[in-house]
């Protein structure tokens, strides 16, 4: 597999939240969010992870949009402005939380996996061409994501820092192994030096595709 360009969008929110609201939590997001943002024009698909050490911001969710004019569409700008009251009582709940709408600035392979590899990369100085070599022919990884955030739409939610806030790049590999992913985590790390700020291993709660809201419709 070799990264080639794309011009295609993902909007990622990385959150936290307190134990005493997760049910609910989790409720929302898979009765009611995901299927509402993956009905928007655009949107493709939908997937939400759990990270697989605890300390960490547990909770990952990632929508895949035909590009970044999806953001910026009327559609999408009716959802965000006009939350329901769940969404509302959520996103007050969430803690520390990212949310970033990023270009897929470059990509390998296709499908998702059990389990994701996420590589935040330092906020300066080029991916190196080396950086990759072999890990997307490696047993396991499925899909290889470079996302670049956008400053202007990336606008925080109400439970981010405001500061310092740093919008950083993003390796995302899909694999069919949680081991998988854990190890491929610390050996980015490791290969990246000090361009990776931070790897963090996933498994995958759920993933929605705007297909299947289509097939539910016709049934």
């Amino acid at each position: 597999m070799e990264l080639s360009p794309t011009s295609q969008a993902q909007l990622f929110v990385w959150t936290d939240i307190d134990p005493e609201h997760e049910a609910d939590f989790n409720a929302w997001y898979d009765r009611e969010h995901m299927e509402e943002r993956v009905a928007i024009p655009g949107m493709l698909w939908a997937r939400r992870y759990r990270a697989q050490s605890e300390g960490v911001r547990r909770y990952l969710a990632i929508y895949r949009t035909e590009s970044l004019g999806t953001f910026t569409s009327e559609p999408y700008r009716a959802a965000f402005t006009q939350q329901t009251d769940w969404s509302n009582r959520n996103f007050a709940r969430m803690t520390d939380t990212q949310r970033r709408v990023m270009a897929v600035t470059a990509e390998a392979g296709f499908g998702a996996g059990c389990a994701a590899a996420l590589i935040e990369l330092a906020e300066d100085g080029p991916l190196p061409p080396s950086a990759l070599d072999g890990v997307a022919d490696r047993a396991g990884v499925l899909r290889i994501q470079l996302l670049e955030p956008d400053p202007d739409l990336s606008t925080p939610l109400p439970s981010e820092t405001a500061s310092p806030r740093i919008l950083r790049r993003v390796l995302l590999i899909d694999t069919t192994s949680r081991d998988g992913a854990a190890e491929l985590c610390q050996r980015l790390a490791a290969d990246l030096g000090p361009l990776a700020h931070s790897a963090q291993a996933f498994d995958l709660i759920w993933s929605l595709d705007k297909a299947d809201l289509a097939a539910r419709l016709r049934a």
